[in-house]
């Protein structure tokens, strides 16, 4: 029987096509993903789900899909899946991650324009018959510096434009090194400056823990008066209240938005903030996006169903079914060195090391060292995934090593990872023992043996009789549960490194409290 895919988004008609002519029996129902309790009722009939934004895959949809084994989303953006509950059912989430990033890099040019010259008002005016010429004095973007947040595939593409334009573009991005922003043209400044220098700014990072707000009320405080501000990457990037506020005050001279905290967006405050330019999430809103897209997923899921070939997975890496059992264990180890070495990395990466010894280092490293860089960037870039983390990698100049060497130590086989950033190198190794967990054995040259849990915290401190029981004590205080308590340290008196389990997330207060003790040099909460 061929296998059945539901297709429950407006995607293009070539998607269907694809699925037809590759024997996949193709259900195009482009209105049904806005009816959540139909779409709940008939998901169990399906093998696959092909799907865009308007689709919300939450667990109870999940929980419904008894024949589910992969979900495609044309497009890059997954917060209308609920990956972990598709991942605990054994549902693949694949993407198409680099279908539109020339549509949104455009749009959001456009949108520069169009707040420059405040083309929308200056329309509205003119059909009314008003012909207000004096009051729709733009501004030139020729010689304007244009600022960009995140300098990945899309804000690249927009830099090239924008330096076509004859602008000054600078760039922040953590993960963009010195080498990658001279071949773009562009000037790496840390975000600070980027608000004080920046004529315009335009936003092109995914919705992550850390850039979630990042242009918020103090924000905009340190940007220059008459400032322009472009989102067309994602709602919840920037403070709406904020923003609102300050266009009608003037500190910010116009805006335009294509992506909103709430969508579809029927109300919101900046719909009544002068000076601004309001789009329903058009960024890969072409006819050539939506053919990029609809054919990279409908090819991909088409390939899964019928070969079980995986590619531009979010939950799950490019492994053979030979080599599954073994490698697995150590694809899980690779991508938690790169996640704990990710969260710690707060300047631009210039190189990534990855050494393999003895056992682990005869195996497929190619798809250990795609996890171990999908570690690495999820951080800032939760999109990434197995197949996209080495393009990205290299997007942003980062220098990939890969040793392999005979056995050496005393573990059999074991991975150790090594971030070279501007101002220093860390380095975490780590092994698989014979429960299949993964095990921490080594962290800055300090021996230690921990298992990560989901919430742990990470302390360097001088080693100094009481720590312990300081620390202790101030997560104790503060309600907070030790799971297992990791220790090390490089010698009596030298440096430590705790690593603790925890049962949740730790406050920010209480995370002061802890840097604030005597000899504590770092704190960092870590999540996997």
């Amino acid at each position: 029987m061929a296998p059945k895919v539901l297709i429950s988004d407006k995607l293009s008609p070539t998607a269907v096509q694809i699925f037809k002519d590759r024997g996949i029996d193709a259900d195009f129902q482009p209105d049904l993903g806005k009816d959540k309790d139909k779409l709940a009722e008939i998901i169990g009939n399906y093998d696959g789900l092909a799907i865009r934004s308007a689709t919300k895959v939450t667990e109870k949809i999940i929980a419904n899909a008894a024949n589910l084994k992969v979900i495609g989303r044309a497009g890059i953006g997954v917060d209308n899946v609920d990956v972990p509950a598709a991942t605990a059912k054994g549902i693949i989430v694949m993407n198409t991650p680099f279908g539109n990033s020339i549509t949104t890099a455009e749009h959001a040019i456009a949108m520069m324009f169009a707040v420059a010259r405040q083309l929308p008002e200056a329309d509205a005016s003119t059909r009314a018959g008003k012909w207000e010429k004096s009051k729709f004095v733009g501004t030139e973007i020729t010689a304007k510096t244009l600022g960009i947040i995140g300098c990945g595939n899309i804000g690249s593409i927009a830099a090239e434009r924008a330096i076509g334009l004859k602008m000054r573009v600078i760039a922040y991005d953590p993960f963009l090194s010195p080498e990658r922003a001279m071949t773009l043209g562009v000037e790496k400044v840390d975000l600070d400056e980027l608000f004080r220098r920046a004529d315009f700014i335009t936003l092109h990072t995914p919705l992550t823990d850390k850039t979630r707000n990042i242009i918020d009320a103090a924000a905009i405080a340190k940007m220059k008066d008459g400032v322009r501000i472009i989102n067309c990457a994602r709602g919840g990037l920037v403070v709406e209240e904020a923003l609102a506020e300050a266009l009608k005050s003037g500190k910010v001279a116009g805006a335009g938005i294509d992506v909103f905290t709430s969508e579809p967006a029927k109300e919101n405050v900046l719909f009544d903030a002068p000076n601004v330019v309001c789009t329903p999430h058009l960024g890969a809103s072409t006819s050539e996006a939506q053919e990029n897209v609809a054919l990279q997923v409908a090819e991909q899921m088409s390939d899964y169903l019928l070969h079980g070939a995986v590619t531009n997975a979010l939950n799950m890496p490019s492994i053979s079914a030979e080599e599954a059992p073994k490698l697995t264990p150590f694809v899980r180890l690779a991508e938690l060195l790169g996640l704990f070495a990710g969260q710690l990395t707060q300047t631009g990466i210039k190189a990534i090391k990855i050494e393999y010894e003895g056992t682990v280092a005869e195996m497929n490293v190619r798809a250990l060292t795609s996890a171990a860089l999908t570690g690495v960037l999820r951080p800032m870039l939760q999109t990434v995934n197995m197949v996209s983390a080495p393009a990205m990698t290299r997007e942003r100049g980062i220098h990939v090593e890969e040793v392999r060497r005979e056995q050496q130590g005393a573990y059999e086989g074991y991975i150790r990872l090594t971030i070279t950033t501007e101002r220093q190198s860390r380095s975490v190794a780590g092994t698989v023992f014979g429960d299949g967990k993964p095990r921490i054995i080594q962290i800055k040259g300090i021996n230690m043996e921990a298992e990560l849990g989901p919430h742990m915290l990470y302390v360097t401190n001088e080693d100094k009789p009481g720590f312990i029981g300081n620390l202790g004590t101030v997560l104790g205080d503060a309600g907070v549960n030790i799971a297992t308590f990791n220790l090390g340290r490089s010698e009596r008196g030298g440096d430590a490194i705790s690593l603790v389990e925890v049962d949740g997330p730790i406050a920010e207060d209480v995370l002061a409290k802890v840097l604030a003790l005597p000899s504590v040099v770092q704190v960092a909460p870590l999540a996997f």
